[in-house]
């Protein structure tokens, strides 16, 4: 009986384990509006930056609520999919970088949207709700602003060597 008992609860246990995992940090209209931008590097690292920044805002109004179980539950939600968010825009950073498109322009946005997203992580107290989900928004967020920060000066230095290849979105090796 206790085997069968194991069996069910592994059996219902598992799809439960990847639906959760399967969460859409992007609503349809946001992943429709980065669909449509396409392969324009700077408009999707905008769109990403201003998503995230709506969703850091949201966090802080939802912090400044009175503490309850369902807040903590919606929190941990919210920062999972913050968290998933930048780790989307790494992503996207890492493939720009690869094929040297020139995304200075969107960089320095996001550079300054990293410190205001931090405060805000970093102002809402853990509780144990949602404390792991604000420790990985928190260690995310760190990789992302190092990623950009570094990304800025490399692409600096590269197209002040390379005037010829700004404004590129993707380096095409001569013929």
């Amino acid at each position: 009986m206790r085997i069968l008992i194991a069996a069910l609860i592994c059996l219902f246990a598992f799809p439960l384990a990847a639906q959760r995992h399967q969460r859409d940090p992007l609503t349809d209209k946001q992943a429709q509006q980065i669909a449509e931008a396409g392969i324009d590097p700077n408009a999707r690292i905008g769109l990403y930056t201003k998503f995230l920044t709506d969703r850091a805002e949201a966090l802080k109004a939802l912090a400044a609520r009175t503490p309850s179980a369902a807040r903590a539950k919606r929190l941990d939600g919210d920062l999972q999919d913050f968290t998933a968010l930048m780790d989307e825009l790494g992503d996207n950073l890492d493939s720009y970088s690869d094929r040297k498109a020139d995304i200075r322009k969107a960089l320095k946005p996001l550079n300054e949207a990293t410190a205001r997203w931090m405060q805000i992580l970093q102002a809402l107290a853990g509780e144990p709700g949602f404390d792991l989900a604000r420790k990985d928004a928190i260690e995310s967020l760190e990789d992302l602003t190092g990623q950009a920060k570094r990304m800025l000066a490399e692409q600096t230095q590269y197209f002040n060597e390379h005037k010829e290849q700004r404004g590129q979105d993707r380096y095409e090796p001569p013929s």
